[in-house]
């Protein structure tokens, strides 16, 4: 069996033996509900779409994927089971991209939960299903970045509060960029070719593009890229751990 399999498989069970992915998956679909329903207005804008549902989402994982993902080397650090972790015949690499895929498989089943939504719009009118297909796609990618730089601020600290912290702060940089009161306030600081540097590295900017139904490679490319990235840092940052304590 491959050696990432093995660890995926462990860290995805551990999310299903404790109340973690329960918590999760609750919380997660009650606040798409809350924020799509009501605070969204859904049915007082009487469109049948999913734009509402998706307008929330890179705020929702900015905070739930360092939720989700700040114990995935803090606990092992904290515990001291990451020394046994890092004496397995496997590679760090194959361990970070084991528990990695592992939050976000689960990530993923939480947005599949999320259909009884889709169906409601179907039920209600005649949305264009593509696009809706596109936002869950895009949603997906722009997930696993969130998560990839929340697993590595995990390896950063084996404080779970500290890492928690850490993953908000990273993933908030990747966010604001876009937001139009962040860019007014910015402008008198920045130059217009550095505020469109920043702006292009907003998970917003490349997300509402495929919540509006277009899956442009630049953006797939873009979530990919800094989900490669992120898990690179992490593979960095344990084997600098590894070495620590080998001294």
């Amino acid at each position: 069996m491959l050696s990432w399999l093995v660890i995926f498989r462990r860290e995805l069970a551990d999310y299903f033996y404790t109340p973690i992915a329960y918590i999760f998956l609750i919380i997660f679909l009650t606040l798409n509900s809350v924020l799509t329903f009501y605070v969204g207005g859904f049915f007082e804008l009487e469109q049948a779409d999913l734009s509402t549902f998706f307008s929330f989402h890179p705020w929702l994982f900015l905070v739930l994927a360092p939720a989700l993902g700040m114990r995935l080397w803090a606990e092992e650090r904290k515990t001291g089971t990451i020394q046994t972790l890092l004496t397995l015949p496997i590679s760090i690499f194959s361990a970070v991209l084991g528990k990695f895929l592992a939050a976000w498989v689960l990530t993923a089943f939480a947005l599949l939960l999320t259909s009884p939504i889709w169906l409601t719009v179907n039920y209600l009118g005649n949305p264009d299903n593509g696009a809706i297909v596109a936002g869950y796609v895009g949603s997906l990618l722009m997930a696993g970045a969130y998560l990839s730089i929340s697993c590595c601020a995990s390896a950063l600290s084996q404080n779970q509060v500290v890492a928690f912290v850490i993953g908000i702060v990273v993933g908030l940089f990747f966010t604001i960029g876009e937001v139009s009161l962040i860019r007014d306030q910015l402008t008198p600081f920045l130059s217009h070719a550095l505020l469109e540097a920043v702006a292009s590295l907003s998970f917003i900017g490349h997300f509402d593009q495929m919540a509006k139904g277009v899956i442009a490679l630049s953006n797939v490319v873009f979530f990919v890229s800094v989900s490669a990235l992120f898990i690179y840092l992490n593979v960095i940052a344990v084997s600098v751990k590894k070495k620590q304590a080998a001294n």
